[in-house]
């Protein structure tokens, strides 16, 4: 496993780190041994940073973790979300009193003395011109209960908002093969400002992982099933926005590049690893064998330009009029 420095915190992170969303729900059923599974074998490859939520099952992803981490005894940063839990998710709800409340959840959930970071969960747009909001942030901070904190933004507009506030050390953005704008409009600023970059969906739902085809059914609490169309939340979180059979289609021609002894998978987390702005990626696992093939993806060599232009040259002409413009 290769480190990078998380922005100015100043963390070592694995490059490969682990998404705790499928092991909580929304994804299927994942059983409580196949999730635990996942994330010692996550660790056993030297995986040193987890990434949740405390809406992934109502808590269920957080108290897994917590429970898989009474049994080691690395160094493991763990940062979590809140916001989600808002009923209505509106601005006016993320205000100190809540925020305050759901950090003390996450901390029992997480048998925590302090948040080593928290996320606001994909906010209303305007929340990000609420400097309340994050002076309530910088509050818990001096209360002990946080570490640090930082965001996790649905469009690269917010992402470049929220870098205006000093105390702001991370932003969650979707990056992946088939979601390249951020590169574009984002990441020379993180750099400049030494905003860390959690690059999540990395394989687009899946769809990156080559595994899928037309045929491919999803359970009913499956979300690449009820929110195809952006019903239950943003739609960019499911098959990052783009059509399912656009996606295939696009997965096939990428397939052709994909070098020999590497996964379609692996080939789609390497190419977010060519990007120095990225702290880390995030990919899900729901058991073992996916924990070790992410994490396995440091491990292959830079591509070189060719390939990657290659790449780009797919996304150009079956991606990017669908989805480029949108976030």
């Amino acid at each position: 496993m290769n480190y990078r420095l998380f922005g100015r915190t100043g963390w070592r992170v694995s490059e490969v780190s682990f998404g705790a969303w499928a092991i909580g729900a929304e994804w299927g059923h994942v059983s409580e041994e196949d999730a635990l599974a996942a994330l010692h074998a996550a660790i056993d490859q030297g995986v040193n940073f987890i990434d949740t939520a405390d809406v992934y099952g109502d808590g269920r992803s957080e108290r897994l973790i917590a429970q898989a981490l009474k049994d080691r005894s690395e160094q493991i940063y763990v940062v979590t979300k809140a916001g989600r839990r808002l009923n209505p998710h509106a601005a006016a709800g993320y205000n100190q009193k809540n925020l305050t409340a759901f950090v003390e959840r996450s901390l029992k959930n997480l048998e925590a003395e302090a948040l080593d970071l928290v996320q606001l969960h994909c906010p209303p747009t305007q929340v990000y011109y609420m400097p309340e909001v994050f002076g309530a942030l910088d509050g818990l901070v001096q209360a002990g209960k946080i570490r640090h904190y930082g965001v996790s933004v649905e469009k690269v507009e917010e992402a470049i908002k929220a870098a205006e506030y000093p105390n702001v050390q991370s932003v969650q953005i979707i990056f992946n093969i088939f979601r390249r704008r951020p590169a574009e409009l984002f990441f020379e600023l993180a750099k400049l400002r030494q905003v860390a970059i959690l690059a999540r969906v990395p394989l687009a739902s899946g769809l990156l992982t080559g595994k899928m085809t037309r045929d491919s059914a999803f359970a009913a609490d499956d979300h690449r099933h009820y929110n195809r169309h952006g019903e239950a939340f943003d739609v960019g979180e499911t098959f990052s926005g783009v059509d399912f059979e656009t996606g295939l289609a696009a997965v096939e021609a990428l397939r052709a590049l994909v070098p020999a002894g590497m996964t379609m998978a692996q080939f789609a987390l390497r190419w977010i690893l060519m990007f120095d702005a990225v702290s880390c990626v995030i990919p899900g696992a729901k058991n073992r064998q996916q924990a070790e093939d992410n994490a396995k993806a440091a491990d292959f060599a830079p591509f070189d330009q060719g390939l990657m232009r290659r790449i780009e040259a797919i996304y150009t002409e079956k991606i990017k009029p669908h989805v480029h413009h949108r976030w």
